[in-house]
């Protein structure tokens, strides 16, 4: 049964939204893209003003991934403005994506944003969602805590290379302890599969198989955001 707030693998749900960019219909304002919504507590606060610059600097990097960014608060679209404004004079950096103003916080309360932690401010969420309008990952970091942005770009690839290849991706892909820049072959379905699973695959055993599918291009470009999240200069 679909839970009262949406979940990893149902439709994101309809909605019409008013953002700084005009009003939008999510999700067939990206049909065939994908897109990444992340909430934020409040306009014009340290932490969130970080993040928006850290995400506005990766936005080149989404495209290239096929994926839109839009932002979401319970400030109205006044104050939005306002931010990007001072953001763009005071920082220079401009906020390319649109930002979701929610004032009543309807549409926070229904994708589940306002936690216990504070009932007016959403916390910092992240969805993502694929081409189909499915949700494929769910983030939630408390108001105290910024996101790792290369991290989500890293997740966004990873999940578009699972679609392409039908793998799964272990930990700390491409850099992975056990299995390196590999990906996980899905499990056998039948008995005699799984006999044949380590005469067709490198494997520990015949459940835990993998192969080299992704190209070096698409291992480099994860390595890339890894090193970006650990150096010093942005």
């Amino acid at each position: 049964m679909p839970g009262e707030i949406p979940l990893i693998g149902e439709k994101f749900p309809e909605m019409e939204v008013v953002t700084d960019h005009g009003v939008i219909k999510l999700p067939d304002a990206f049909k065939g893209k994908w897109f990444v919504l992340f909430s934020h507590p409040a306009d014009f606060t340290p932490v969130c003003t970080t993040e928006f610059v850290a995400f506005a600097k990766r936005f080149e990097d989404f495209k290239k991934l096929n994926t839109e960014l839009i932002g979401l608060s319970v400030d109205s679209n006044y104050s939005h403005i306002k931010w990007k404004e001072w953001i763009e004079k005071e920082i220079g950096v401009k906020i390319p994506f649109p930002i979701i103003a929610d004032p009543q916080g309807n549409v926070a309360k229904k994708l589940g944003l306002l936690h216990a932690e504070s009932a007016t401010h959403t916390v910092r969420a992240v969805f993502i969602v694929d081409d189909k309008g499915t949700i494929r990952a769910i983030l939630y970091y408390p108001l105290e805590l910024g996101r790792l942005i290369d991290e989500i770009l890293r997740m966004v690839l990873a999940l578009q290379l699972s679609d392409k290849y039908g793998r799964a991706v272990p930990a700390n892909w491409p850099n992975n302890e056990i299995i390196g820049d590999n990906l996980i072959v899905p499990p056998p379905a039948t008995y005699s599969e799984a006999m044949e699973r380590t005469k067709q695959y490198t494997c520990k055993d015949w459940w835990f198989c993998w192969d080299d599918n992704a190209s070096a291009e698409e291992k480099e470009l994860a390595r890339e955001f890894i090193k970006r999240a650990a150096s010093k200069t942005q």
